[in-house]
C-alpha cells in the first residue's frame, strides 16, 4: 500500500471516529494529529475503535485480514503515535 492510500484509509477512519466524539476532542485529518500518548484527545476506548475501524478498512484495501497493533506499540514513540506514523506503518504490509 502507498503512503497516499494509507492516508486516505487514515482519514476516513478518523472521519468514522470523529461521528462518536464531542468537537472538542475530534481528530484532525492531518499527519500530525496525535492518536496514541501526550496530546492526544482519545481515551482507551477511542483508541481501540479507531484501530479496529483501520484494520477493518486495510483488510478490505489489501483483501486480506490485518493485524495493526501489539501491546508494546502502544506507547507515545510507537507507531500509533500520529497520524504519520500510522500511514508509515501501513506502508509496510
Amino acid at each position: 500500500m502507498d503512503r497516499e492510500r494509507a492516508l486516505e484509509l487514515i482519514y476516513e477512519t478518523i472521519e468514522l471516529v470523529n461521528q462518536q466524539l464531542p468537537p472538542t476532542q475530534r481528530l484532525a485529518p492531518d499527519p500530525a494529529t496525535v492518536i496514541v500518548g501526550a496530546g492526544g484527545s482519545l481515551d482507551s476506548l477511542g483508541i481501540l475503535t479507531f484501530v479496529l475501524a483501520l484494520e477493518e478498512k486495510s483488510g478490505d484495501a489489501l483483501g486480506r485480514a490485518v493485524q495493526l497493533v501489539r501491546p508494546e506499540w502502544l506507547v507515545d514513540d510507537g507507531p500509533f503515535h500520529t497520524v504519520d506514523r500510522v500511514a508509515a506503518h501501513l506502508t509496510t504490509l
